[in-house]
């Protein structure tokens, strides 16, 4: 049984998602205390308790502890079964959280996965927003072997969420091992602006003008194609996400969400900067992705290697995971300003 420590690197939910992947991937049963330990809230919320509901169902799971608040979880595997789930969050929670849980168990299912996930958070602070995932993870994902879509059927922003999509994930027999050492040169810039029922504030709009305005003062010129939604008519909001490819092969993201308080060009601007900043540094994968690839590439065969600006909090939680439980060997070294994370072969 892999007994997890909670408490230790992030403390965050980080630690809670990718415990339950890699206990459900191999097939050992979990015992995790301290869940979310470092948080203002510890425990389990209504999205990481939606998750790990959701994972046990994708593994025929038996569970203990799943409760709103527990702090302690006892999960054992079964086998990974594909086919066709419902997840509910119920709350203004993250979406885009419980996806990344769930994805690398859907990616090693015999059977196609089709995960509908409702009520819940497509595009909120301190997470991914969902065209995110959408645009640059699971792009960079495709590179691995892995076919993986995600269909938004409607937004959701907080506080009352009620957001919805679906998770599509075709067979992977075998992932295929990552090497992206060569940042290379942009040769495209493409963005999604999105604003919920603020059509007549023109919110989507200003958002990708003041995204444009600013990489173009900076030589670079972006397509952001603009959305005016009307999915959800209980929570307006908005999101925008920036792509820059390059002539190697790599995407750099970058996403901002609207507030309360925050004005549009604001929100726009913010993408802009941190896209430059991942630009400028001429990594392979950005800093938000590093970590999110970990699973991935400590499941592929043989050795994989990127760089990142940043050895982020996330990231070294998630290789310490990866080492801890699936017997993976990382090696993290800072080389010309950026970190070289290598997984050995």
């Amino acid at each position: 049984m892999f007994e997890i420590d909670g408490s230790k690197k992030s403390g965050s939910g980080t630690i809670l998602r990718l415990s339950v992947a890699f206990a459900a991937i191999s097939g050992q049963a979990l015992h995790i205390n301290n869940i979310r330990q470092n948080r203002p809230q510890p425990g389990l919320k209504p999205q990481h308790l939606e998750a790990v509901l959701t994972a046990a169902k994708l593994c025929m799971a038996k569970t203990r502890g799943a409760t709103i608040n527990s702090r302690e979880l006892w999960l054992t595997p079964g086998k990974v079964k594909g086919g066709n789930y419902e997840a509910e969050i119920g709350t203004a929670g993250n979406i885009p959280m419980l996806l990344l849980t769930v994805l690398p168990i859907c990616a090693l299912s015999k059977e196609n996965v089709r995960l509908h996930v409702s009520k819940g958070g497509t595009d909120t602070k301190n997470a991914p927003a969902v065209n995110y995932l959408r645009l640059v993870l699971l792009a960079t994902l495709k590179k691995l072997g892995l076919e993986a879509e995600i269909t938004v059927h409607k937004y959701g922003y907080y506080p009352k969420g009620m957001g919805e999509v679906t998770l599509t994930v075709k067979p992977c027999r075998e992932l295929s091992s990552f090497h992206m050492e060569n940042s290379g040169n942009v040769k495209s810039i493409k963005g999604v602006s999105v604003c919920t029922f603020l059509r007549e504030h023109k919110v989507a709009q200003r958002q990708a003008d003041a995204a444009n305005e600013y990489l173009a003062k900076r030589g670079y010129t972006a397509d952001v194609k603009v959305i005016n939604d009307s999915s959800n008519q209980f929570q307006k909001g908005s999101s925008i996400v920036l792509l820059a490819e390059t002539d190697t092969g790599a995407i750099l993201g970058a996403d901002a969400i609207g507030e309360l308080g925050k004005t549009s060009e604001t929100v726009g601007m913010e993408a802009a900067e941190k896209l430059y900043s991942e630009i400028s540094a001429k990594p392979t994968v950005d800093v938000h992705l590093s970590d999110m690839l970990i699973p991935y590439v400590a499941l592929a065969r043989g050795a994989s290697v990127f760089l990142t600006r940043s050895f982020s909090e996330h990231l070294e939680t998630n290789i310490w995971l990866a080492e801890e439980m699936l017997g993976s060997k990382f090696r993290v070294e800072k080389i010309n300003g950026l970190f070289r994370v290598e997984k050995m072969s």
